[in-house]
């Protein structure tokens, strides 16, 4: 059914509203709105997807009104005095993969493109990044950096020194206060035993457990990296022990069950951070939420949790409620660092994805107190790659790009929910509550106070029609019609 949407106006955001502001028509921007209100007009800043792809981040405005909107059923009211976590910032992955391909792009095209996604006054803001200690399942070749038995022996490679560092080194000129976090998929193989506490050599780069043995070396092979990363100015944010630590089948990969972390953490990592001086955070876990019960008991160690900044989880087994449970049994932190979308589920038809990825990989992740939300490969090409074998075949990025001319970008749903989010939340932003009219059915909010002190509010309309949805932060007030099966961004300041 052919639903025709209301046409609302371009606003170029003013000094006021700069926290919000974006740039458009850069790289395969997609659908663009053209026109614009008058500039004296207090408006808020919009942003619109909508599944039928005829709105991709598109910006817009809507006027405000002062006064406090009537008590309509369809009001969204902000509820200032009732607030949650404090947010980190929202990004993707940055794969070998990925770097590969933003560098056969020319440096025009890549530079506009980089802008566009990070740029937080130019473009969509994205302000979180994960990387990989050594190689990941998306990485150019199978390698640590201390494939030479011998801590002494450590070193950047060749995809660190001539891929991933170049393309970080160009994020943080677009967004300095990026954040990044990182983790190993694969420990050093001479490090690697069959059994966890046991002493027989494993040496492959699947599976495996670290011997006990090497911790104090595992700990040092941490600092080793995050400190020459410094040296090319570039920081650390955070690092999680372990991705994936239950999964042995992934093509790099390595076993760490809770008590082997919680006594590497413990004994080695925690320590050797102090003793460098390194204030990079420290995520539990960064696993699925089915076994949720392993950060919890990583906690029960109180030398251990004194280390742990919170836990962080993935979402290909089990569900998000686990989040709300573990908020419930720690005051630690939670962040979501990875899902993926591939020909397993549609993860290029944005009528497939786009809502349910809204709701249970941001707006669901968001509402149970994550502080982040990352999502896979930021960039892949139309052959699903660069990938190898024992690593996923059927792949996609949050964008891929064309082999045929490596410039031609189509964007997926991961690539939106994350522009929707970060365009007009920025880091540092509260999440508050908000009070709901009894007929917003199938729409999903959530809420923020940004440190400017602007108002975002994020939504997903789920229903195949057009919702009239009225949103006030009290003094003010707009009304907005949300297309069909759409995601609607908001920003505004109090008036």
């Amino acid at each position: 059914m052919n639903i025709k949407t209301p046409i609302f106006t371009l606003y170029f955001c003013s000094l006021a509203f700069m926290s919000c502001s974006t740039e458009s028509g850069i790289v395969n921007t997609g659908k663009t709105s053209t026109d614009s209100i008058s500039s004296n007009q207090p408006s808020a800043t919009v942003y619109v997807t909508t599944a039928d792809r005829l709105n991709e981040l598109v910006k817009k405005a809507v006027t405000l009104k002062t006064g406090q909107a009537s008590t309509a059923t369809n009001r969204i009211l902000l509820d200032t005095l009732t607030r949650y976590q404090t947010m980190d910032g929202f990004g993707g992955a940055i794969t070998g993969s990925t770097c590969y391909n933003l560098l056969r792009m020319t440096t025009e095209n890549r530079a506009k493109f980089l802008k566009q996604t990070f740029s937080p006054t130019e473009g969509y803001g994205f302000s979180y990044v994960r990387v990989s200690i050594g190689c990941s399942d998306f990485s150019l070749s199978e390698y640590s950096c201390c494939d030479q038995e011998g801590i002494e022996n450590f070193g950047l490679t060749n995809e660190e020194n001539n891929y991933v560092i170049p393309v970080l080194k160009e994020i943080l000129a677009i967004n300095p206060n990026l954040k990044i976090i990182a983790a190993p998929w694969t420990a050093p193989r001479w490090m690697k035993v069959t059994e966890a506490g046991g002493n027989v050599p494993y040496n492959s780069w699947t599976s495996g457990h670290v011997a006990t043995q090497y911790f104090q070396d595992y700990a040092t092979y941490f600092v080793k990296w995050i400190k020459a990363f410094q040296g090319n100015g570039i920081n650390i944010y955070a690092v999680t022990p372990q991705n994936e630590p239950l999964n042995g089948g992934n093509s790099a990969s390595t076993l760490m069950y809770w008590d082997e972390e919680q006594a590497f953490v413990r004994d080695a990592l925690g320590p050797k951070f102090v003793e460098a001086g390194i204030n990079t955070k420290i995520y539990a876990y960064d696993h699925n939420y089915d076994q949720y019960s392993y950060p919890l008991n990583i906690y029960n160690d109180t030398k251990a949790a004194a280390y742990i900044t919170g836990a962080a989880f993935h979402n290909y087994l089990g569900d998000k409620s686990s989040l709300l449970n573990v908020h419930s049994k720690s005051d630690k932190g939670l962040l979501f660092t990875e899902t993926s979308i591939g020909e397993w589920n549609n993860g290029r038809d944005l009528s497939v994805r786009l809502i349910d990825d809204m709701n249970e990989v941001a707006l669901g992740t968001v509402n149970n107190w994550c502080t982040g939300v990352i999502v896979w490969n930021l960039m892949l090409n139309t052959d699903k790659g660069p990938n190898r074998n024992g690593g996923c075949q059927s792949c996609y990025g949050a964008v891929d790009i064309s082999t045929s001319d490596y410039a031609t970008i189509s964007k997926n749903s991961h690539y939106f929910i994350i522009g929707q989010l970060s365009a007009v939340v920025k880091p540092g932003a509260v999440r508050i509550g908000t009070t709901n009219g009894t007929s917003l059915t199938g729409i999903t909010s959530t809420a923020f106070v940004n440190t400017d002190g602007s108002f975002a509010i994020v939504l997903s309309n789920s229903n195949t029609d057009i919702k009239v949805v009225t949103i006030s932060d009290g003094t003010s007030f707009f009304n907005y019609s949300c297309p069909a099966s759409s995601v609607v961004s908001f920003c505004w300041k109090k008036q």
